[in-house]
């Protein structure tokens, strides 16, 4: 918990939500209980108010899963959290307020549809993602892949920051390629005009390895991938 609050301390703003995609089924997957556990450490609890920051309650945590269970929805209500009333694709705006996105082990496109939504310096500054390494994901695409696939995550790489959770033995599965990335608001400024000037939204229609559940998938009634 300590490495995601050592980027945020001399944070202007400080984040004031939280959202939770992908965690999976924490019923009865250990990894996915880890990551749970985590996601709570992040937050203020009702007698230690000295976690990621004291603006960030549970109530004001909101996530999503299409493979919740209705028990497992249930008990993230006991724990005080709510669950999102439908399937983003990851397209959460901000709307003005500092937010933490916790997204552990998502596909790309998650990614990259979060940053297409929010597209502009002022909104993307006030913005921490913990989630899949962007310097592994540059690392393991080629180029012209990330660029056509993931474009909003190619543009973004020179105005992030990035920092890795420390690994430890137990949880290597767990959290193995997971950074905590932030987007200083200089560093986006210094992004050619260029850059903010293709706003499409992103589609996947040449994408060979799209990792999310889309809206019409659930309404046809496909499970989850």
């Amino acid at each position: 918990a300590g490495a995601v609050r050592a980027p945020l301390s001399g944070s202007a703003e400080p984040p004031a939500r939280c959202v939770c995609y992908g965690l999976g089924r924490f019923s009865g997957c250990p990894v996915a209980r880890a990551q749970l556990a985590f996601l709570l450490l992040l937050l203020p609890d009702r007698r230690f108010l000295r976690r990621l920051s004291p603006q960030v309650p549970p109530g004001r945590c909101s996530l999503f899963d299409p493979a919740f269970s209705a028990r497992e929805a249930a008990a993230l209500g006991h724990l005080g959290l709510r669950l999102l009333p439908e399937n983003e694709e990851g397209k959460h705006d901000v709307e003005g307020s500092a937010t933490l996105f916790y997204m552990v082990h998502c596909g790309k496109a998650l990614y990259n549809n979060l940053l297409w939504r929010n597209w502009s310096a002022g909104a993307l500054a006030r913005m921490v993602i913990v989630g899949n390494s962007f310097k592994g994901i540059e690392e393991r695409l080629l180029s012209r892949i990330l660029e056509r696939d993931y474009s909003y995550i190619a543009k973004v790489l020179k105005g992030t920051e990035e920092v890795a959770l420390p690994a430890h033995p137990r949880y290597l599965d767990t959290f193995n390629d997971t950074s905590v990335h932030w987007f200083p608001l200089q560093k986006l400024k210094e992004l050619s005009p260029e850059v903010w000037d293709f706003t499409e939204e992103p589609t996947y229609q040449d994408c060979e390895d799209l990792e999310i559940i889309r809206r019409e998938e659930r309404a046809g009634g496909h499970g989850p991938a």
